[in-house]
């Protein structure tokens, strides 16, 4: 594997100008009545499935109160000690909790910079934090320790916003804001044997193939050398690590029209990307058209909260995207400012409404985590309260917390979603 140092100007794979894009009154939510026998009745097992979801465990009041930004389960099988849960706070740390009991078992605190992203790696309980003063920061969750237990450092002057690690956790990219004229995607090898030294300096970075900030990574989850990017410049990227220069790893370039908030793969073998845009939009490509001449472009909806029929409530904004592998579908999550949740299925028809869960959050929700073996959801928002959902089950009596109307340094960077222009657009 290779990252170039030098600076390329990388071209732009023509996958925008093969793609279509409706505008949001030529998409919505599926008719029933057009919906084909099978497809109904898996829908039906799908909607009772999450239908079926309630609180079994509300994680216990924290000393701090903070917005719970984003979260993480460890992917390893503890026997005797359980798993654990890793979730961003907006006061620059990331909590360790005990999945069953939802008890916090220690924090580790970001200082100096302030933290983005949580994520445990896929073969150890490692689990990592991209920070804004130019490092990606790796903390052992097992163990108590103030100092992270590797620290994977940038370029003078990056400031990290978004990172991930590969299925393999062999590869870290992290993306930058913009500075100067420069958004990076900084490459780390993440490998243990690799040095000796805690600290970590670049592999090499890609310059030439986003304009602005770099708020999305994602790592492809069976294939180590694909990832993709989203920007605030719109765009959304697929690389080829693999290959030897930043111009011939671009694969593809995806236009989403407006600042990307949340990507991610779905489809069988993950060959398709959605995206969600901070003004409530969803883009949705196939990447098996790439060599064809099918458009690319399975769904394109500029706001969301436009085609919402009202039946469970307004879509006040996007959450993220779940991919179901078992039952081999896309869901689209969102949610209202009072807290309740909604899930949505996606085809190429649009989007239908599944379930809405509520009686949990009192707020914003600003995180979720599923776990498929046990087909488990954990929950996170601004009421700093963490959730966790099964299937068939009853809840224990505790108070619904409200929202903690704070203001934290990490919320005025943080990209806070509000319906407020849309409410005041529907009016004119």
């Amino acid at each position: 594997m290779i990252f170039p140092n030098q600076r390329r100007r990388a071209e732009i794979r023509p996958a925008v100008g093969r793609a279509w894009f409706f505008s949001s009154s030529s998409v919505g939510f599926a008719s029933e009545s057009f919906i084909p026998v099978d497809v109904a009745a898996d829908m039906e097992k799908i909607e009772e499935q999450f239908a079926n979801l309630h609180i079994v465990r509300r994680s216990s009041e924290p000393k701090e109160p903070t917005y719970l930004l984003g979260i993480d389960s460890s992917k390893t099988t503890q026997v005797e000690k359980g798993s654990l849960v890793a979730v961003l706070c907006s006061n620059a740390s990331v909590r360790i909790y005990d999945k069953e009991t939802l008890n916090v078992l220690r924090e580790f605190n970001g200082s100096p910079g302030l933290l983005n992203g949580v994520r445990f790696a896929n073969s150890s309980d490692n689990v990592y934090s991209a920070s804004t003063d130019g490092t990606v920061k790796c903390w052992d969750a097992r163990l108590a320790s103030e100092k992270p237990v590797q620290l994977f450092k940038g370029y003078p002057s990056n400031i990290f916003i978004s990172f991930d690690i590969n299925c393999k956790d062999h590869v870290i990219c992290a993306g930058t804001e913009k500075v100067d004229d420069d958004a990076l995607l900084v490459f780390w090898d993440a490998r243990n044997a690799s040095q000796d030294s805690s600290t970590r300096d670049p592999l090499g970075a890609y310059s030439e193939t986003h304009s602005d900030d770099i708020t999305q990574v994602r790592f492809h989850p069976s294939n180590p050398h694909m990832v993709v990017s989203g920007s605030t410049d719109g765009l959304v990227n697929v690389f080829d690590i693999s290959v030897d220069n930043e111009e011939d790893a671009l694969v593809a370039t995806c236009n989403s029209v407006s600042s990307v908030s949340c990507i991610g793969w779905s489809g069988r073998d993950y060959k398709q990307i959605y995206c969600m845009t901070h003004d409530e939009g969803f883009c949705w490509w196939d990447l098996n058209h790439l060599e064809t001449d099918e458009p690319i472009t399975c769904l394109n909806i500029q706001d969301v909260r436009e085609i919402t029929d009202g039946k469970e409530g307004p879509l006040d904004y996007l959450i993220g995207g779940l991919y179901h592998e078992k039952m081999d579908r896309l869901f689209v999550i969102g949610g209202t400012n009072t807290g309740r949740i909604h899930l949505m299925s996606c085809t190429s028809a649009g989007l239908t409404h599944v379930t809405s869960l509520q009686g949990g959050h009192a707020a914003t929700v600003r995180s979720f985590c599923w776990n498929l073996p046990e087909d488990s959801l954990l929950t996170g928002g601004e009421d700093a309260q963490l959730l966790l959902w099964k299937p068939v089950a009853v809840e224990k009596t505790f108070p619904k917390k409200d929202s903690l109307k704070i203001a934290s340094s990490v919320q005025q960077r943080v990209r806070v979603h509000s319906s407020g222009s849309y409410k005041r657009r529907k009016q004119q």
